[in-house]
């Protein structure tokens, strides 16, 4: 009686369930990986924590391995890009969205959105630490900005990294840097959402 009763709370797809109960291309405490480009964002104390490695060959990820301590949503998320990012050229994987992780696992509950975005954003994390070590310009950052404040121009990617480089913890530092809902102000609700998930992913939040 008590499984059917967890079973009847289970509220993931069973493409969820099998890449939760079997996951691939973990990061294996044993395993000779080296990797030519490591991401980390998350921390312990926000609850979830992803570290993701890639190799890289001819433009492409050759092969990743990743690490979590997370839920089941950041475990079955994480698992399904790793799939879908090996045997992408950089610029592609660079480009992958979460809705697109979650498209491919048939949807996640609303409240575990947040959980898909960790595999992406330390995917992206990797690359930039790929190309940095490589002494490489990064051409892939712009292709993924969303302008979040119009009047100002500034973007979602100037907000995160801000936050990544610890000169933003609120609503104040980002105004008083970028301008950012100084003028008309209708973009204050949504930069207040973004400073709260950034802070969030890369573990700033005190």
């Amino acid at each position: 009686m008590a499984s059917n009763g967890f079973m009847a709370q289970w509220v993931y797809t069973d493409i969820v369930k099998d890449h939760f109960m079997n996951p691939r291309n973990l990061w294996k405490e044993d395993e000779d990986f080296n990797p030519d480009g490591v991401g980390e964002v998350g921390s312990l104390a926000c609850g979830d924590q992803m570290r993701v490695g890639i190799k890289v060959k001819d433009g492409k990820i050759a092969d990743l391995r990743w690490l979590t301590y997370g839920c089941a949503s950041a475990i079955a998320s994480t698992s399904m890009m790793s799939e879908m990012a090996i045997g992408m050229d950089l610029k592609d994987a660079y480009n992958l969205k979460p809705e697109d992780i979650m498209a491919k696992l048939g949807g996640l509950p609303e409240h575990k959105f947040h959980c898909s975005v960790l595999g992406d954003k330390a995917l992206r994390a990797a690359i930039d630490d790929y190309l940095e070590k490589n002494h490489m310009e990064n051409p892939y950052k712009a292709t993924v900005a969303k302008i979040i404040c119009e009047c100002m121009g500034v973007t979602d990617q100037k907000i995160e990294t801000l936050i990544k480089e610890d000169k933003v913890k609120n609503l104040k530092d980002l105004q008083d840097i970028t301008g950012a809902g100084t003028v008309c102000g209708k973009c204050v609700p949504r930069l207040e959402e973004l400073i709260v998930e950034m802070k969030h992913i890369y573990g700033k939040e005190a």
